[in-house]
């Protein structure tokens, strides 16, 4: 099995590497005495993030998430890096690739396929739904430093 590598931490900030796309598919999660979820893996406990969850996940032809799930709280958004596949929410099918986004609110019910004839593989961020405002924006959070980089 995988495991995710830490490359550097200090005091404001954690690095890891989940390894190449291709590998991600050499993941597994376990949910349970009976359930091994494989080609995925959670990283935000990893990086020691405090306002979210990713997950990545690879599908192989033909597979499914094996299930409809929901949040409680958190919404998500799930992008393709790589194959094609359907994503279904509240029993709505539509196709999704390389580059689609899909963002999902906690009560959606939500499911993927891979269609295609490669591995699909996603990454998912979950966060709480609702947390932002509109002082929220990028545009306004974000501080430019006048400071030099030091590579």
């Amino acid at each position: 099995m995988k495991t995710i590598e830490k490359i550097s931490e200090g005091k404001n900030y954690s690095a890891v590497n989940v390894g190449k796309i291709d590998e991600i598919i050499n993941y597994e999660l376990p949910m349970g005495p009976d359930v091994v979820i494989k080609g995925k893996v959670f990283a935000g406990q990893a990086v020691s993030a405090t306002g979210s969850e990713f997950s990545f996940q690879t599908l192989v032809p033909g597979q499914d998430s094996g299930f409809l799930h929901t949040h409680k709280t958190h919404e998500e958004l799930y992008m393709i890096l790589r194959g094609e596949g359907q994503y279904q929410v509240d029993g709505e099918v539509f196709p999704v690739s390389e580059g689609s986004i899909v963002r999902v609110a906690p009560d959606g019910k939500r499911a993927l396929k891979n269609t295609g004839s490669e591995n699909l593989t996603m990454l998912c961020i979950q966060y709480k739904a609702n947390a932002f405002t509109a002082d929220d924006s990028p545009m306004t959070d974000g501080v430019i430093l006048q400071e030099p980089l030091n590579w």
